[in-house]
C-alpha cells in the first residue's frame, strides 16, 4: 500500500516541503499526517478524504457534483439511511448498490443495506459533511408525508375533529408527526415561509425558497381543520376563533438550533391559511460585512451609523431583508456602555444585551406610545419596527433631533421616494431633511449556485438593451447564468444576495426636501451626490458573478 504523502505528491496536491513541514509537525502534534495537513490549511477536508480512498483502494464520490440515481435512493428507508449516515447514489456495471459512507468500516451498516436492497454493496467514500448535505437533499420527507396523508384521511373526520386532544397529542399520532414533518422538511429546504392552503378540494402546502413560492404537497380536504388546528395550539392562538386573522408565535429544535417560526392565520373562502415565517436566530448575529453592502455603498452607510444621533431608514417590500439588515447595524453599534431599545411588532429575533419591546395593540402599547415612553428610559440608539403613522413618524423625527440615533423601516420602492413618503405623512418638510440621515433601499435577489454556473460573453445588443454599464468598442464582459445541478435542486441558484441603493441626505436633498420638490428631482441630485441605484448595484454584483441579469430584472422593476 502507498504512503499518504507519495500519493499526495504523485496528484500535486502538495510540494515536498509542505510534506517535510507537516512531517516535522506530525512529530510534535502525535496525530495524523493528514490531520496535520488539513490544519496548515495545505489540504481541504475534501481532498484529504480522496487521497485516503485512493490509499485504501475504494472509489471516492464529491455528492455536491455526482449525478445521484434517485432508484437508488428509494431503495431503503430515509430512516435507515438517516440512523447509519449511508446514502446510495449508483448501481454498477454489475448491478450492485454504490453505497456513500463517511466509514467505509461500518459493516453493520453495509450488511443491513445488503439485506434491504437485495443486492452487494460497494462502499463509495466521500466526507461527513458532503454525506450529511447529500442525506438532506436526497432523504426527503415526502414519503412519509404521503404515508401519514393517507393514514389522516382514513381516522380524521373534518366535523369531528378532537380539539381538546389536539394540545396533548401524543407525539407518534399521525397529526402531530404530520406538523412536525413539514416544518422540518421547510427548515432542511432553506424555506423561508410555510404556506398552509385550504383550497375547494384540497390542502395545499407551499414553500418560498430563495424568494420563490414551490409547491411541495397537496393533501386531501378533510384533513385541513385537523392540520390548522394543530398549528394554531402550538402558536398559542385560539382554536375557536376562525372568522378573524391572528398571529401567534411557536419554536422548534432542529439539528441541535432553536429556530422560532412566527405564524399568522387569514380566513379564506374554503377556510383558514396559516403563514409560518421561519426565523433563524442565526441570522441575527450577522455582521453588515456579510449582507454583500458593495465597498462604496458600505462606505456611504458607515458614515451614518456610526453617528451619535440621526435617523436610518431602510425601505423596500416586505421579504427584503431589512429587519435583517437593522439587526446587523445594532450588531454593529451595539456596545456595553450604551443604551439600546427597540420597539417591534413582533419581536423577530431575540438579541442578548438589547431591551426589546413588543408592541401590543390591545393592551394600548402601540408603536407611538411605547417610543413615547422608552425615550423617557435614558435610550442611546432606538430602533423602531416600522414607521406607519403621522404620530410615530413625528416622535421618531423628534428623538433623532434630540440626540438619538433612530432606525427604522418604511415601505417605499426607492431610496428617494422615503422624503417625499415622510412629508405625506404630514412631517414638517424642514424636519425630514434635517432628522433623516441616510436611506437604505434593499431587494433580494438570488445567488448562482457556485457548483454549476456557466460563464458566457453576452451579444453586444443584449448589454445596450438593459443599460449595462458598457460602451460600444470596450471589451465585452464575462458573465454568468445559471445551468442547475444536484446542489440547486436543478434551479441554477442557491441562496440569496442583498441589492443596495444608499443615499446620504446631503445639503442638496435637505433643500429638495423643503421645497417638496418630486422623488424623480431627489433621485437625480442623490445619483450626482454618489449614490448607485438598486439597479447598478445589481449590474455590480452580475459583473463580479454572483447572480444573473435576468434575476435583476425579476426583482428590480
Amino acid at each position: 500500500m502507498k504512503q499518504l504523502g507519495e500519493i499526495l505528491l504523485e496528484e500535486g496536491l502538495v510540494s515536498e516541503d509542505q510534506l517535510l513541514a507537516a512531517l516535522d509537525e506530525q512529530l510534535v502534534q502525535g496525530t495524523s499526517l493528514g490531520r496535520v495537513l488539513v490544519d496548515m490549511g495545505v489540504l481541504t477536508e475534501m481532498q484529504l478524504v480522496s487521497a485516503l480512498a485512493a490509499q485504501l483502494g475504494m472509489p471516492f464520490a464529491d455528492l455536491d457534483e455526482y449525478q445521484v440515481d434517485r432508484q437508488a435512493v428509494a431503495m431503503v428507508p430515509g430512516a435507515v439511511l438517516r440512523r447509519f449516515q449511508v446514502l446510495p447514489i449508483d448501481f454498477d456495471d454489475a448491478g450492485n448498490v454504490m453505497l456513500a459512507m463517511a466509514d467505509p468500516s461500518n459493516v453493520v451498516a453495509i450488511d443491513d443495506i445488503r439485506s434491504l436492497c437485495g443486492r452487494g454493496v460497494v462502499p463509495v467514500v466521500t466526507t461527513h459533511d458532503n454525506l450529511a448535505r447529500a442525506i438532506d437533499r436526497f432523504v426527503r420527507s415526502d414519503s412519509e408525508i404521503q404515508d401519514l396523508t393517507q393514514a389522516l384521511e382514513d381516522e380524521v373526520d373534518e366535523d369531528a375533529v378532537d380539539l381538546a386532544n389536539l394540545g396533548a397529542a401524543d407525539d407518534d399520532a399521525p397529526i402531530v408527526r404530520y406538523v412536525n414533518l413539514l416544518v422540518t422538511q421547510a427548515i432542511t429546504d432553506r424555506a423561508s415561509d410555510i404556506h398552509i392552503e385550504p383550497a375547494e378540494h384540497d390542502l395545499r402546502v407551499r414553500y418560498r425558497i430563495d424568494g420563490v413560492l414551490h409547491e411541495m404537497q397537496r393533501s386531501p380536504k378533510n384533513i385541513a381543520h385537523g392540520v390548522i388546528s394543530r398549528v394554531k395550539i402550538l402558536s398559542d392562538i385560539d382554536i375557536a376563533e376562525r372568522r378573524k386573522p391572528q398571529d401567534g408565535r411557536m419554536s422548534v429544535v432542529h439539528n441541535g438550533r432553536k429556530i422560532d417560526l412566527r405564524v399568522a392565520t387569514l380566513p379564506t373562502v374554503w377556510g383558514e391559511k396559516i403563514v409560518m415565517r421561519i426565523l433563524d436566530n442565526s441570522t441575527a448575529s450577522l455582521a453588515l460585512r456579510d449582507l454583500a453592502f458593495s465597498d462604496h455603498n458600505y462606505a456611504i452607510y458607515e458614515k451614518s451609523f456610526v453617528k451619535p444621533y440621526g435617523m436610518i431608514l431602510v425601505t423596500g417590500p416586505t421579504g427584503s431583508g431589512k429587519s435583517t439588515t437593522l439587526y446587523a447595524t445594532l450588531n454593529a453599534v451595539s456596545r456595553p456602555e450604551i443604551n439600546v431599545i427597540t420597539v417591534e411588532d413582533p419581536v423577530e429575533y431575540r438579541l442578548a444585551g438589547i431591551n426589546q419591546v413588543q408592541v401590543n395593540p390591545k393592551a394600548g402599547l402601540t408603536f407611538a406610545s411605547a417610543l413615547r415612553s422608552i425615550l423617557r428610559s435614558d435610550p442611546d440608539v432606538v430602533l423602531l419596527g416600522e414607521i406607519r403613522d403621522h404620530e410615530t413618524a413625528q416622535i421618531a423625527i423628534e428623538a433623532s433631533l434630540t440626540g438619538h440615533l433612530v432606525l427604522s423601516t418604511l415601505h417605499t420602492n426607492d431610496a428617494p421616494s422615503a422624503v417625499t413618503r415622510l412629508t405625506e405623512m404630514g412631517i414638517e418638510p424642514f424636519l425630514v431633511g434635517s432628522a433623516l440621515d441616510c436611506v437604505v433601499a434593499q431587494r433580494l435577489a438570488r445567488k448562482l449556485c457556485d457548483k454549476c454556473k456557466e460563464e458566457y460573453t453576452p451579444e453586444p445588443k443584449e448589454l445596450l438593451a438593459v443599460g449595462f454599464p458598457w460602451q460600444d468598442g470596450e471589451p465585452l464582459p464575462t458573465l454568468c447564468r445559471p445551468k442547475g445541478c444536484a446542489a440547486c435542486s436543478r434551479t441554477g441558484y442557491r441562496g440569496r444576495i442583498a441589492l443596495h441603493e444608499i443615499m446620504a441626505v446631503n445639503e442638496e436633498i435637505e433643500r429638495h426636501a423643503v421645497v417638496g420638490s418630486s422623488s424623480t428631482e431627489i433621485q437625480k441630485s442623490a445619483i450626482a451626490g454618489g449614490m448607485m441605484t438598486l439597479k447598478n448595484d445589481g449590474f455590480y454584483k452580475v459583473a463580479e458573478g454572483r447572480t444573473s441579469l435576468e434575476e435583476i430584472f425579476r426583482v428590480v422593476a
